[in-house]
């Protein structure tokens, strides 16, 4: 059995694979009467458009999204919406190496041994062109919950860090590394150029903020709020890692020093610290949800790796085309896209279960 469906309530499937025609997502479970667009969704689509700078790959792709089912007179219906953005710059010849060895870090030998086979152009499936269906999907989730805000970016580049005290909101767009910090943005530069100029690559660790979640939201145990943004974010091309609130962090704290103390606020407790991330049981305390995911370096580099045939014979690969000098960069809108949907797929579990 194989899974292309996320979600409860609020469900998607992506299709489509990297080289192939065309990519898209079908939503199912969307409520009914919600205004949505092709225009509305675009925006979102050509955040993570690739070729927009020199730091992403340069694979020239519109990604036009259209909308083919599930919208009468600009809203929503209540049936499944279809959405289908074309592939219109595949190079599948740049691949004919990869057709006969295997990539260290990529799916290729972990997809020949689940299905005898594989499509080696670009990674097929296995490709992050699959992500331009989840931003897409994310749009319309976000029309769900239009009183949410999300908000990523990235907070860590190779190792190196952003300066907290330096965070600038308004910096996040004004800049291709989607970086807060300006300082940050102008090191990364020398740092993503140097990697791509060597025909390496980079990791990278995104943060993302939602604001306006109210309490309540999530369940115990097995529908945790928290597990849902971390299968989320989990399913993503090239995460290896996710934290909630203060994460890995919060082992090295003491009891007192982890607590969210709470003191009377107007509508409800004020918190005096939000080391859940917004989190606690499982559902949300009507703090800010934070969510930060650690991104590998791209596996396909010019840098030649040892590897096996597919007859099991050493030999070395070198990926040729065009990739990421650094994955993460376009992964903020993905992250962004994933919180969208399992926010708005909460946010329908909690109506249908509690009737608010």
């Amino acid at each position: 059995m194989s899974y292309n469906t996320f979600g409860r309530v609020f469900r998607f499937t992506t299709w489509g694979e990297s080289h192939g025609p065309a990519l898209g997502a079908v939503i199912d479970g969307c409520p009914p009467g919600l205004d949505l667009s092709e225009e509305w969704i675009q925006p979102f689509l050509d955040k993570r458009r690739p070729g927009q700078s020199r730091f992403t790959t340069q694979r020239r792709e519109p990604d036009q999204v259209r909308i083919l089912s599930g919208t009468f007179e600009g809203r929503t219906t209540g049936t499944p919406i279809a959405l289908h953005i074309d592939n219109v710059d595949q190079r599948s010849k740049d691949y004919g190496e990869v057709a006969k060895a295997y990539r260290p870090g990529h799916a290729d030998y972990a997809y020949d041994a689940k299905y005898g086979f594989r499509d080696y152009r670009g990674g097929g499936r296995s490709s992050a062109r699959e992500t331009a269906a989840r931003v897409a999907a994310g749009a319309v989730a976000r029309a769900v919950i239009p009183h949410v805000r999300i908000r990523g970016w990235v907070e860590a580049i190779g190792g190196d860090a952003i300066d907290p005290a330096s965070f600038d909101a308004d910096q996040i767009d004004a800049n291709p590394f989607f970086c807060p910090d300006p300082a940050a943005a102008a090191r990364w530069e020398t740092l993503v150029d140097a990697a791509r100029k060597a025909g390496s690559s980079l990791g990278a660790v995104i943060a993302c903020e939602a604001t306006g979640v109210p309490a309540g939201w999530g369940a115990p145990l097995y529908a945790k709020l928290d597990s849902e943004l971390a299968a989320a974010a989990m399913s993503i091309n090239a995460v290896k890692g996710v934290e909630i609130g203060d994460g890995f962090a919060a082992a090295a704290l003491s009891g007192e020093q982890n607590a969210d103390a709470m003191r009377p606020g107007e509508n409800g407790p004020r918190f005096l610290a939000n080391h859940a991330g917004g989190i606690a049981g499982g559902i949300s305390t009507g703090q800010p949800i934070r969510l930060r995911v650690a991104f590998k370096p791209t596996s396909s580099i010019l840098t030649p790796v040892e590897t096996v045939t597919r007859a099991g014979e050493a030999t070395e690969i070198a990926t040729r085309g065009r990739h990421d000098p650094c994955v993460g960069i376009r992964g903020v809108p993905v992250v962004e896209a994933m919180m969208a949907l399992v926010l708005a797929d909460q946010m329908l579990l909690h109506r249908a279960q509690t009737g608010r």
